[in-house]
């Protein structure tokens, strides 16, 4: 087992119930287990461990959201999202630990960035028809999707600017995006264990903290209908602000 300070331990049982909560309820949510599992572990390592458990969240999305995808934006989505798959297992092959956690506070302060256009983007005028299933938008989206889902599991708030400017409706966007990162994340597993990402120690700390993503995930079920979105979001994005600027300096 990993040896970690009590503090240590609180934030990665924090970041895995916020894991099981943002696969349910609260898409995009995940981002400040990212900023908090970074801080706690190796950059690398971090990303590995983290990968694990978000695969256990991924079950309970598709059972409650299987249903509800859109297979043919999968599919047009898949090349691009290969590609930067690809591109984010070669810096993760050749950068140093340093380099990848700051990589890790930048991608966190971009992806706030773009979840704060998104939601002002929501209050303007509708996006232009024409951009549902372009094959410039889901270039660009499904290859930085890819890039920073396998440098640190953030291709959320990505995958979530695309649904927005193709006008998925709601149920189809949680569909879709259940079965997308439940597909991807499998894929990531080779890839991080070519690097030699999941050594015993990583594959014990995740079974004690699985449980905390069952709990979470059943949290996320049980109350999605009564959480006050504003105020989360509120708290989420200020305490990854913090854990990114922590990365990063």
């Amino acid at each position: 087992m990993i040896a970690l300070d009590p503090w240590a331990w609180a934030a990665l049982g924090l970041a895995a119930v916020t894991i099981g909560v943002s696969k349910t309820a609260l898409p995009g949510g995940s981002i400040l287990a990212i900023a908090l599992f970074a801080a706690v572990l190796p950059a690398r390592t971090s990303t590995a461990a983290m990968l694990l458990l978000l695969m256990v969240g991924d079950v309970f999305a598709l059972i409650a959201y299987r249903r509800h995808a859109h297979w043919p934006t999968l599919l047009r989505l898949a090349p691009a999202v290969v590609a930067g798959l690809v591109v984010g297992f070669a810096f993760l092959a050749i950068a140093g630990d340093g380099i990848v956690r700051r990589a890790i506070g930048v991608i966190l302060l971009v992806m706030i960035a773009v979840t704060l256009w998104r939601r002002r983007a929501q209050h303007r005028s509708q996006t232009d028809a024409t951009a549902r299933g372009g094959i410039v938008l889901s270039g660009v989206y499904g290859t930085l999707g890819g890039f920073t889902t396998m440098v640190a599991n953030a291709g959320g708030p990505v995958m979530s600017m695309y649904f927005l400017a193709t006008r998925t409706p709601v149920q189809v966007f949680l569909g879709t995006s259940a079965w997308f990162f439940a597909i991807i994340n499998v894929v990531k597993v080779p890839f991080l264990a070519g690097l030699g990402l999941f050594p015993g120690q990583v594959l014990l700390m995740d079974a004690v903290l699985a449980p905390l993503v069952v709990i979470g995930a059943v949290i996320g079920l049980v109350v999605a209908k009564r959480l006050d979105q504003r105020l989360f979001d509120r708290i989420v994005i200020g305490l990854t602000i913090a854990g990114a600027v922590y990365l990063l300096f």
